[in-house]
């Protein structure tokens, strides 16, 4: 079904507000339009890219808010946040994050994606990882979104907070951690083992 640009320009608008997260190719999809297309209908709208649009919602809700790290220092863009309870990043895989030969992702930008997801969401002015325990499930590739989401579970018997990040590029588990975290405020003066 096509459709008019008048009433194609008002669902993106509309999508754009429900899922301000979904990218210019889902949305060229989703219109059965050309990428182009869905750039030009963005720029009449005054819509800014994808990129912005993270980093408006990112710094409106969350500059105050994280203590550990800023915002800017965290592995891939925060776009949900709740401190001590849960948090959520994404991150693009592009040509400077792969191997060369393969185009498959170094695992050390997931971990660091992982890793910096688990600081960004303790409630503290210093969270150190102490320990982890992970498992990459499958390689990611070039061109791939992974989404991490970070939940605190508590403490263990030591103090420290634990913190489970699972990675999914759509729907799929491509990474899960368990991150033992240090925090300034319960421990201070005690030596990490």
């Amino acid at each position: 079904m096509k459709r008019t640009k008048v009433e194609r320009q008002r669902l993106l608008k509309e999508t754009i507000e429900q899922t301000p997260f979904i990218t210019d190719e889902e949305l060229a999809k989703k219109f059965s339009v050309s990428i182009q297309t869905i750039r030009l209908d963005r720029m009449e709208l005054s819509i800014p890219e994808l990129r912005e649009r993270i980093k408006n919602v990112a710094n409106n809700q969350w500059n105050e808010t994280v203590k550990a790290l800023p915002l800017d220092e965290v592995i891939g863009e925060v776009i949900d946040l709740e401190l001590d309870i849960r948090a959520i990043s994404i991150l693009d895989i592009s040509p400077d994050l792969v191997f060369s030969r393969n185009k498959i992702a170094r695992g050390h930008h997931l971990f660091a994606q992982a890793n910096s997801l688990a600081v960004a969401v303790i409630n503290d002015e210093l969270a150190l990882t102490a320990k982890t325990e992970l498992k990459f499930t499958r390689q990611v590739i070039e061109g791939e979104r992974v989404v991490a989401k970070a939940t605190v579970k508590g403490k263990n018997d030591k103090g420290l907070t634990i913190v489970q990040v699972d990675s999914f590029v759509e729907n799929e588990i491509v990474f899960t951690g368990l991150f033992h975290m240090y925090q300034s405020n319960e421990r201070k003066g005690e030596k990490i083992t």
